[in-house]
């Protein structure tokens, strides 16, 4: 009793548990009911916080917690959409986004013009401010988006492309509107901003890659990892906000600078979008919430006519230019609902521009009230405008979304032939978390289930010594699979011979794919590949690699993939091929191809447009392979595929390459890959 009397009820909230307790159970619940009834619970986070703020049943006061929590999410927002965006495709899609961008701009910015001076009446740069209200958009649906796994879709592509384009383009009219309303706009004006956002830029797409690169080469923890991507996006936003830009142009431009860095299959993308989702993102939607004022809604006509003025025109403009950008591109339906759900919500950039221009006065009327650039009709009209937008804008994206989504699993579904079963054979504690990223980086999206990890105890020299390590290391490949929410299953073999281990598993778990590993510090030995990996070669027919890494996969800059000719006429190469692309997939480095021009041909077909960026170079003599290693730079990871000795597309310089590696190309990963190949092992499957 004592105890509790201690504790302060009275409104709003001040003890800090408790008012951190009602806030988790309402991002606990949000999800659980709406999710019923088939409302997105973006919404129901709003609803939320206009309920428990001050406005509503005065809870929790939108105090200084609220507003930092919220603006880290606003920004989780926005760099989430630039590090999961897939970038050959922003790249293929760049003249779409300029399109959208410029659809989604310029229609609000005339509508919104016209409107303001010749139905609301106010003067010219007030319009003008308003107009560029509309214009911009905040990314408040992309949560909806990540969750059905369409991100990489063509719609999602050119909206988030056109977003970094039309609120780009606002910011600078808020900024050049402010400047002129309090006569600061002189040529030295012009210069500075245009110097302080190129310097900006730079610092950023080039300076940021650089620097995280360096850090993941040299950093392996996993929580200093995550803070230094936090101090990424911060640190851009910081930068954006010295370049007079709004803090989330750089927070969008820091995802878009360790895009290529954090790949999609990888742990740390798993924890930034976790923590996202699940602590700041909701507080940025609940702080919104909380800025909603119904009464106001009542007791000003005015605030109601400009609020509903404001949907309209905003709605109008943002479907419009949803619409001409489907037609202009012939998209679907569907992906036209994504285009104007995504672009439709109004927030981040609206509040920040209404506050601002509500905070400028520029004058005093006749009763001594100071006259602003922005009255509190249009700030009481933009909360109610923020309110509406974002629940249509949710509830457009979710259908759009949900619809592609069902279409993809459908098309996927009919494609998919049998599940495949990746084994990686550890044994050294060193090499296996990047055994297991390669194999998470080969692997299917949609695999979650089919990853073993197989440690092989020699019978002859077993004791509890050995046994303790082999656990260690079998946990510490499960700890790596599992941080990115797929499911390995451990082996531990006691036999006399590592291969025979080896071959029998992948029997038994029928399995697609072997990757093994080389101790970083070892050369490749001189009896070529050594007696186990060459016995469980000539005993198995699966896709085989062999992997030596010098640094994280998601360092690499390019993959360098030669090709032995006819390696096109094997029945696995097709397989390996496609493993290949879900590696540039998902870490989004370059890709060069070396082959046969014949090679290169059935190549191009197979990949059709989605090998990202990919070059090719044509290669035809193994016996002068040296000629390659003069392409390689740092940071580069050479893929070899060769084939057995009777193979089809086997050569007799192949016996060679360990030597090369072993002289010129220690500094770098690299790995040999073996295709399936015919005559051996009946029943293999081979995947596409």
């Amino acid at each position: 009793m004592v105890l509790a009397s201690t504790i302060d009820f009275t409104l709003p909230l001040a003890d800090p548990v408790l008012k951190f307790l009602l806030i988790l159970l309402i991002i606990l619940a949000a999800p659980l009911l709406l999710n019923k009834l088939r409302i997105p619970h973006l919404l129901g986070l709003i609803i939320a916080g206009a309920i428990i703020g001050p406005h509503g049943f005065n809870l929790v006061l939108r105090d200084s917690s609220i507003i930092l929590s919220g603006t880290a999410g606003l920004l989780y927002i926005m760099f989430l959409a630039g590090l999961e965006i897939d970038m050959a495709d922003f790249k293929r899609n760049s003249t779409k986004s300029l399109a959208f961008g410029m659809y989604t701009f310029l229609i609000p910015m005339i509508l919104g013009t016209v409107v303001g001076i010749w139905v609301l009446r106010f003067n010219v740069l007030t319009s003008v401010l308003l107009a560029s209200m509309f214009a911009s958009h905040t990314l408040i649906a992309y949560p909806i988006i990540s969750k059905l796994g369409i991100s990489k879709n063509k719609a999602v592509s050119i909206t988030v492309g056109g977003t970094m384009i039309t609120d780009t383009l606002a910011l600078l009219v808020l900024t050049i509107i402010v400047g002129m309303a309090t006569g600061q706009v002189n040529d030295m004006f012009w210069i500075r901003l245009g110097v302080s956002i190129l310097i900006f830029a730079l610092i950023v797409l080039f300076g940021f890659p650089f620097i995280g690169r360096w850090f993941f080469k040299h950093v392996h923890d996993n929580i200093s990892q995550y803070i230094f991507v936090l101090v990424m996006v911060f640190l851009g936003s910081f930068l954006a906000q010295v370049a007079g830009m709004e803090a989330i142009i750089g927070a969008f431009l820091s995802g878009l600078a360790l895009n290529r860095l954090i790949p999609q299959s990888s742990p740390l993308m798993n924890r930034v979008e976790f923590v996202g989702n699940a602590i700041f993102i909701p507080f940025f939607l609940l702080g919104v919430g909380m800025l909603i004022d119904y009464r106001t809604f009542f007791t000003s006509f005015e605030t109601i006519k400009v609020g509903l003025i404001m949907i309209i025109v905003a709605t109008a403009a943002k479907y419009i230019a949803a619409w001409m950008t489907q037609k202009t591109f012939h998209l679907s339906t569907d992906q036209r609902s994504v285009i104007f759900g995504l672009s439709n919500a109004q927030a981040a950039a609206t509040l920040a521009a209404v506050m601002v221009g509500y905070n400028v006065i520029t004058g005093t009327d006749a009763n001594g009230e100071p006259i602003r650039l922005l009255n509190e009709s249009v700030l009481n009209g933009t909360i109610l405008m923020i309110l509406v937008t974002c629940t249509i804008a949710s509830f457009a994206a979710q259908k759009g979304a949900h619809n592609i989504a069902a279409q993809d699993i459908s098309d996927k579904e009919e494609n998919k032939k049998e599940s495949e079963h990746i084994l990686i054979p550890v044994s050294n504690e060193e090499t296996v978390e990047e055994l297991v990223n390669l194999s998470l980086a080969i692997k299917s999206p949609q695999n979650k289930n089919g990853l073993f990890a197989l440690k092989v105890i020699d019978n002859h020299h077993s004791d509890e010594k050995a046994l303790k390590q082999s656990r260690r290391v079998l946990q510490t490949a499960v700890n790596t699979a599992a941080a990115t929410d797929t499911r390995m299953k451990d082996l531990l073999r006691y036999d006399l011979s590592v291969s025979n281990a080896i071959a029998s598993v992948v029997k038994e778990r029928e399995i697609t794919d072997l990757v093994v590993g080389l101790h970083k510090e070892k050369d490749i030995p001189a009896a070529f590949l050594g007696h186990i990996v060459e016995s469980v070669l000539a005993e198995s027919s699966v896709s085989t690699f062999i992997y030596k890494p010098a640094q994280p996969i998601s360092t690499v800059r390019r993959h360098l993939i030669i090709i032995p000719e006819l390696a096109e006429k094997e029945i696995g190469f097709n397989q390996i091929i496609f493993r290949l692309r879900n590696v540039t997939q998902n870490t989004g480095a370059a890709t060069v191809f070396y082959g046969s021009e014949a090679t290169l041909n059935a190549l191009k077909k197979l990949l059709a447009k989605k090998s990202g960026e990919a070059s090719y170079i044509e290669f035809n003599d193994w016996d002068d392979f040296l000629i390659v290693f003069r392409d390689i730079k740092p940071d580069d990871t050479m893929w070899i595929i060769l084939s057995r000795k009777e193979g089809l597309s086997y050569a007799p310089a192949m016996a060679r390459i360990p030597k090369y590696l072993n002289k010129y190309f220690q500094a770098n990963s690299f790995v040999l890959a073996y295709p399936v190949q015919a005559g051996m092992n009946e029943g293999t499957r081979y995947l596409t």
